[in-house]
């Protein structure tokens, strides 16, 4: 168990959020899952709380409006200086700003975006709230991945907004790039061209830390969730792919070395 940074470089991914239709229902599924208990959040948009592990929080569930009927989905946030900056920037390299930048009460300033090749993803300008506070153990965030249909136009776009550095796995079947800033990997982009999901297309995957993979995917199950893809070892541990009782899909994994 870690304290997450305190202080974001800017395209650290640093927040996760996930807006649904019922909410006590899947913090009910959630707090099952990973054990979460949960604090409120800013209102602005609707009914928002906090989740936290151990008193510090590592992610957000919202209620969706009755009348909108948009895709349930985990929204992975990049740390900005300058959300309205980085909104132009955005826009100006072939994306699309959805939402904002607006302010989230005295928590922040953010906008909901998507990449060129139509991945969402948010941006996170923090003050009072910097994020996910805790790291390394059950029911946090661990990995952020960019599931895509070729990685080397999206990887443009990612490295002018945020700065990235971008290592590639040579392969002539394997369309990987982990992405750095200063020396360190923070996310990753894989390209899976055919493959992608065609009621998702590209969308970013987040990646939360079990103590068992094969446990908590049993317990997916009990909860009304489902195993999209059943565990299996990985580069980076044990992982299986899998969703919530609305459809939301997210990775758990035991990180090698744990």
């Amino acid at each position: 168990m870690t304290e997450a940074p305190a202080r974001r470089t800017p395209g650290t991914p640093c927040w996760v959020s996930l807006i649904v239709h019922g909410l006590g229902t899947t913090q009910n599924f959630y707090a099952g899952l990973f054990g979460w208990e949960f604090v409120p959040g800013p209102d602005q948009l609707g009914p928002y709380v906090r989740a936290t592990v151990d008193g510090r929080v590592v992610a957000g569930l919202g209620q969706m409006a009755p009348d909108r009927l948009l895709p349930v989905a985990w929204t992975t946030y990049l740390a900005t200086d300058d959300a309205d900056v980085t909104a132009e920037l955005i826009r100006s390299c072939g994306g699309t700003v959805a939402v904002g930048p607006l302010d989230a009460g005295e928590a922040g300033r953010m906008a909901i975006a998507s990449d060129p090749g139509g991945a969402v993803f948010g941006i996170w300008q923090a003050a009072a709230h910097l994020g996910t506070a805790l790291a390394g153990t059950h029911g946090t965030p661990v990995w952020n991945e960019l599931l895509t249909r070729e990685t080397s136009t999206v990887c443009k776009f990612y490295q002018t907004v945020f700065g990235y550095e971008a290592e590639a796995v040579v392969s002539a079947d394997f369309d990987y790039q982990t992405l750095h800033l200063h020396g360190r990997p923070v996310a990753s982009l894989h390209g899976i061209g055919h493959a992608l999901p065609r009621d998702r297309g590209p969308h970013w995957m987040t990646y939360f830390e079990v103590d068992d993979t094969d446990g908590a995917a049993r317990r997916v199950v009990d909860l009304g969730g489902y195993v999209l893809q059943p565990p299996r070892d990985g580069s980076s541990g044990r992982v299986a792919t899998v969703a919530d009782p609305e459809g939301a899909a997210f990775t758990i994994v035991r990180t090698a070395g744990r």
